[in-house]
């Protein structure tokens, strides 16, 4: 969190957002309340999007176990599994405690992404478990930095694919400087100048992977099916760090998408979000 112009509490990287009218709720249990608007869905057909740590969603499992077969899918934005699984950037060489130069595998540390090294156990709980992992999808580094916001994307959110290209609409504004916010430091640490990487609206772009309307639809590469039994180390210098190997009934985890079909399909998102912000306006 951070301070807006108007010296209102507001949330770092933009200003436009508008100040709350109402207080937070703080008579909610969020796991209770995870498994109460799952269970108001049809069995097999809710998707749970984890964009953070795991440690709400490992509990929700852990004390609501039939949650894991009455939804449809988890898609978790998190891991990074490097050694040449995708052809992604991600940063420069590390020295190891041995003194070893390697390269980068994570994010937040050497070896490991943010959201798994906050809860390492949590999200080895979610990975293992035999009901959810193969209505998993687990969309890692590997995938998020191919899809960097180059000057042509930033021209896209901000003015969409026609339009007036002097006044950008003000909820496109809003996402272009959240956008935005962390590019510096993706640039200077990691040294992805083409622009930020995007990280959590392809993990809700997986739930668009068999969508039947094919300009909604966004193609995530497996390779004709290719499944992971998915790990996480819980303790040394590789803690966090995300594992694979090979099985036939395990986790999707892509290696590559269709960034053009991605792209429209976001622009397409904020079109909409735009012209519902406008009719509750009007």
């Amino acid at each position: 969190m951070g301070t807006d112009r108007t010296g209102e509490s507001g949330l770092d990287g933009t200003s436009l957002l508008p100040n709350p009218i109402r207080r937070p709720l703080t008579r909610c249990n969020a796991i209770v309340d995870m498994s109460s608007a799952l269970l108001a869905c049809p069995p097999n057909t809710a998707w749970l999007v984890a964009i953070g740590p795991l440690t709400n969603a490992a509990l929700l499992f852990a004390t609501f176990p039939p949650l894991a077969s009455h939804i449809r899918g988890l898609s978790v934005m998190g891991g990074a599994i490097g050694g040449g699984f995708a052809a992604a950037p991600t940063g420069p060489t590390f020295t190891t405690a041995a003194g070893e130069t390697k390269p980068r595998v994570g994010n937040f540390a050497p070896y490991a992404e943010f959201n798994v090294w906050c809860d390492p156990e949590a999200a080895r709980s979610i990975f293992t478990n035999p009901i959810l992992r193969p209505k998993t999808t687990v969309i890692t580094l590997d995938i998020t930095h191919q899809a960097l916001a180059t000057k042509q994307v930033q021209e896209m959110v901000l003015f969409g694919t026609s339009g007036d290209r002097s006044h950008p609409p003000e909820l496109r504004k809003t996402y272009h400087d959240l956008l935005m916010f962390y590019a510096g430091t993706y640039a200077q640490v990691f040294n992805l100048t083409e622009g930020p990487p995007l990280h959590d609206p392809l993990a809700v772009a997986a739930l668009l992977r068999d969508h039947p309307d094919n300009d909604v639809r966004v193609d995530f590469d497996d390779r004709g099916g290719e499944r992971w039994e998915v790990d996480v180390t819980l303790a040394g210098e590789e803690v966090g760090r995300t594992k694979i190997l090979p099985a036939s009934a395990g986790t999707l985890v892509p290696r590559s998408l269709d960034l053009e079909k991605f792209w429209r399909t976001l622009d397409g998102c904020l079109a909409r979000a735009e012209e519902h912000r406008k009719g509750e306006a009007g």
